[in-house]
């Protein structure tokens, strides 16, 4: 129904949609960095990527607030590091969008500085500072608690009040410590070091992310879920991907004795045969397809049964097209 694609009630129902996601999110990863399940990931990655993402990603806050966003990045810091850059971009977003959701008419700088290199790593001072409504003396001490909200006596600043709990205890996962200064009325600076290896081998990094063009490939997706059918689905035929759906593991398996698939797409969490006990036995059918994981637990949770099972690749739901199509690719150019 294209007549709906700028509905007011469609577009607030997504809101609240994306609302009610970032909540469960943050409080299940509170629970795992708690119980200490979270382990840094060691990544190539470029840190003047991350933080355009970054910039992109909270443009429309900067926006909408009339904010100037301003990203100072050392020309000293190595152009490529390693070191978990999904965890460290998540630090960055929550200051970066807390920053710009409290400023109005304003500026908001995210500054990156190489401090010291000690022992091979490059130490790098990150600030994210605003001048905006400051917080209180009295609220300072208690910004980093979870579920805590300050400044809301003017205007409704919508969030979950975990984004500067887990923030923290993301920092202390990268054993820094993050540090606050503010002043009511004028503004709040906050400060963090971390410490990253050099990466060795410079690889170039795309500008952009494009979604490969498939043509004449067939993808079975085994999903028991009626929305995550009806959401993956509009994605294949937007794209204009030959795909079969089946709801289980026995009708997967039923459909490959009689079909062939270039890729699987597999969800593990299903009554009756798990998407691992259906990979194991279309394996023992003699079929090779690539055979991607779609779960919503954590990777490193499931990772090594993933494997163990004779899939190819994880999935972790939900997902944006592009990294679909991005594993989607890299599984096809294995088996060519």
């Amino acid at each position: 129904h294209p007549e709906l694609k700028n509905s007011s009630h469609l577009n607030s129902l997504k809101f609240s949609a994306q609302y009610l996601l970032s909540l469960v999110n943050d409080i299940l990863q509170l629970n795992k960095i708690e119980e200490k399940k979270i382990v840094l990931e060691k990544v190539p990655f470029a840190l003047a990527d991350e933080i355009e993402i970054i910039r992109s990603s909270v443009q429309y806050i900067a926006t909408n607030n009339n904010n100037e966003l301003i990203i100072n990045i050392d020309q000293n810091i190595p152009a490529r590091l390693v070191g978990d850059k999904l965890r460290l971009s998540q630090i960055i977003m929550n200051l970066t969008s807390n920053a710009l959701k409290f400023t109005r008419d304003g500026w908001v700088k995210v500054n990156a500085e190489l401090k010291e290199v000690h022992d091979g790593k490059y130490v790098i001072q990150f600030l994210v500072q605003d001048n905006g409504v400051g917080i209180s003396p009295n609220d300072q001490s208690k910004i980093f608690d979870m579920f805590v909200q300050v400044g809301r006596s003017d205007e409704d600043y919508q969030g979950t009040g975990l984004g500067l709990a887990i923030v923290k205890k993301l920092v202390s996962l990268f054993g820094g410590q993050i540090h606050l200064e503010s002043t009511l009325g004028k503004g709040t600076t906050f400060t963090f070091c971390i410490g990253f290896e050099k990466a060795e081998m410079i690889a170039q990094v795309a500008s952009e992310i494009k979604i490969p063009q498939f043509s004449n490939i067939r993808i079975l997706i085994v999903e028991d879920n009626k929305i995550n059918q009806l959401v993956t689905q509009k994605i294949m035929d937007k794209h204009q991907i030959q795909c079969d759906m089946v709801a289980d593991g026995f009708d997967a398996l039923k459909i490959l004795e009689t079909r062939s698939y270039d890729a699987i797409l597999m969800d593990i969490n299903m009554p009756g045969m798990n998407g691992y006990e259906t990979t194991k036995r279309l394996r023992a059918m003699g079929i090779q397809s690539p055979v991607i994981a779609l779960t919503a637990f954590d990777k490193e949770e499931v990772k090594a049964e993933v494997f163990a099972s004779g899939m190819n690749d994880i999935m972790i739901k939900p997902f944006e097209p592009n990294q679909l199509f991005e594993v989607i690719q890299n599984q096809l150019e294995k088996v060519d």
